[in-house]
C-alpha cells in the first residue's frame, strides 16, 4: 500500500485566514499587498509544486510522459499568459496623438476578443467587447483599445468588473468621459458544470458622458449589432 502522500505548506499560506465578506465598491482586482513581492520564476515553480500536488490528490500517475510535464506547463501558462494581467508591468502604454482633425464623432473598435477566466471556478470566459469613445483633444492608436480589453481580461474576472476597469481605463488614458464598452461572454463554469447551459450568454455595459443620452448609445448600439 502506497504511504500516505505529505505535503510541506509554508507557513504564510497554513496560516492564512480567511476574512468575513464586506461591502467593496471599488472595481479593482482583489490583491494582496504582497502580491508581487515573488518573481515570475518564483511564482512559476511554486504553482508547479501546488499544481502537482492537487494531480496527485485526484489519482493521476504523475510519472506518465503526457502527465509529467503538466504542472510546470500549467504554471508557465498562469504566469506568463492567462493571468499576465495581474502584473502591471504588462499594461499597455497607450501613446495619445493630438485630434488634429477635430474629429468629433464616434469611433467604434468592434468585436475584440475576450479570453478571461472565472474568478469563482478558474475556467474561460470567452467572448467578445465593443468599445468606444468620443474624442475630445486626443486620440489614440486603434490596436491599444484592443491590448487595453486584453490586459484586463487576462486575469481572475468576473464580467461586471471587467467591463467597468475597461472603462475607466478608456476615459484615464484619453482623457474623457466619453466612453462606452458592451461584453457579450460564455462563461464555462455555466456551460460545463453547474446548470450545464450551453445555450445562455452573459452582457454587461458601461455607458458615462455623452454614452448616457439616448442619441448616442441607441448610435452605439446599431453599429456593433450590425
Amino acid at each position: 500500500m502506497d504511504k500516505p502522500h505529505t505535503t510541506n505548506i509554508p507557513t504564510d499560506l497554513e496560516n492564512e485566514e480567511t476574512d468575513p465578506i464586506a461591502p467593496n465598491i471599488s472595481i479593482e482586482t482583489p490583491l494582496r499587498p504582497d502580491a508581487f513581492a515573488l518573481s515570475d520564476a518564483d511564482k512559476i515553480e511554486r504553482i508547479t509544486f501546488y499544481f502537482r500536488e492537487i494531480m496527485h490528490t485526484l489519482g493521476l500517475d504523475l510519472t506518465d510522459d503526457s502527465l509529467q510535464g503538466t504542472p510546470h506547463r500549467v504554471a508557465k501558462m498562469y504566469v506568463n499568459e492567462v493571468f499576465r494581467g495581474l502584473n502591471p508591468e504588462n499594461k499597455p502604454q497607450a501613446k495619445l496623438f493630438e485630434n488634429r482633425y477635430a474629429y468629433n464623432q464616434m469611433l467604434v473598435e468592434r468585436d475584440i476578443t475576450i479570453y478571461s477566466y472565472c474568478e469563482h471556478h478558474f475556467v474561460p470566459i470567452i467572448g467578445k467587447a465593443h468599445v468606444a469613445y468620443i474624442p475630445e483633444n486626443n486620440v489614440v492608436g486603434l490596436s491599444k483599445l484592443n491590448r487595453i480589453v486584453q490586459y484586463f481580461a487576462k486575469r481572475p474576472q468576473v464580467q461586471e468588473r471587467l467591463t467597468m476597469q475597461i472603462a475607466d481605463e478608456l476615459k484615464n488614458v484619453l482623457h474623457t468621459q466619453n466612453v462606452a464598452v458592451y461584453i457579450e461572454a460564455d462563461h464555462l463554469c455555466v456551460m460545463s458544470r453547474g446548470v450545464n447551459d450551453v445555450g445562455s450568454s452573459t452582457i454587461t455595459t458601461e455607458f458615462s458622458g455623452l454614452f448616457r443620452e439616448d442619441k448616442y448609445r441607441h448610435e452605439f448600439l446599431q453599429y456593433i449589432r450590425k
